[in-house]
């Protein structure tokens, strides 16, 4: 596997189909290789013991034949209708979260879905998801799906990213920049403002709006083309971040922030956006 894929987290659930139809428009875009990862998680054996005691047990043949022959049919069908692009699939014992982990220092780009079954049931509520997005090596999309058959989000709409002047938030500045000029769509810059005790809020938000333009100065000149807003707005970064993303294509967030977006992975507002944002989540680390 090289630095260049997209790795896209596939059991062949609906809401898998999803992700992988998300990370093949990406690749569309970037060019970029595109392999499917089919994670099995082993069932336990229950002995008189209790469960987890016992050691896991291996499925027959057949079985391991089955699961190998829908991720290479997967990755065929997907290279089949889209002519260009390289599409491969690998099946991986063991462990999700700590595989897609692993496997994430060698991508891109991680991708999965809301839900599926298999190896990545209960996804986004229960600890695979916070383990994945919070120790990935690189940037993690999680595309929702309510229908289980097209991802929510509209092509059309912006790219918004949450920025607050920390390190990480500007690695997820850049990484929501270049989307947004790959897709010639607006970039929506936001800023979530929390007045302190004493000061002019007006003199105090015309300073966060230039610094968020001295932030972005950079990407436009990368992407001439860009069209970019830059938005300061008093109130929990979590809310905003959920009301921006309506009508929009992807939200980005750093791993870690300060200020308005403090604990943005591991406290409750990348939880909040994983679970109720109303288009894909991008999760963005530096490498």
């Amino acid at each position: 596997m090289s630095g260049n894929e997209i790795l896209v987290g596939y059991d062949g659930s609906p809401d898998a189909g999803v992700a992988l139809r998300w990370a093949l428009d990406e690749a569309r875009l970037t060019g970029r290789p595109v392999r499917l990862a089919y994670v099995f998680e082993w069932s336990t054996v229950v002995g008189w013991l209790g469960p987890g005691v016992a050691p896991g047990f291996w499925p027959d043949e057949t079985a391991r034949n089955e699961v190998d022959h829908l991720v290479h049919q997967a990755a065929a069908d997907a290279a089949n209708a889209h002519p260009g692009l390289e599409v491969t699939g690998e099946v991986l014992d063991g462990p999700a979260a700590l595989l897609l982990q692993e496997r994430s220092a060698d991508a891109a780009l991680l991708v999965l879905g809301s839900r599926g079954h298999g190896g990545f049931t209960g996804l986004l509520v229960g600890s695979t998801a916070v383990t994945v997005t919070a120790h990935a090596h690189c940037p993690v999309v999680v595309v929702r799906s309510p229908a289980g058959d097209v991802p929510v989000g509209s092509p059309d709409g912006p790219v918004v990213v949450g920025v607050d002047g920390s390190e990480q938030s500007l690695v997820a500045l850049g990484f929501a920049a270049e989307r947004a000029a790959a897709r010639r769509v607006r970039l929506w810059v936001v800023r979530a403002w929390s007045p302190e005790a004493a000061g002019d809020a007006d003199e105090a938000v015309a300073a966060e709006r230039a610094a968020l333009a001295e932030s972005l100065a950079p990407w436009q000149r990368t992407f001439p083309q860009l069209d970019a807003v830059v938005e300061v707005t008093a109130g929990a970064p979590a809310s905003l971040l959920v009301e921006a993303s309506d009508g929009a294509q992807l939200v980005a967030v750093g791993t870690r922030g300060r200020g308005g977006l403090r604990g943005m992975l591991l406290g409750s507002v990348s939880q909040q956006l994983v679970q109720h944002a109303r288009c894909p989540v991008g999760v963005v680390r530096e490498r």
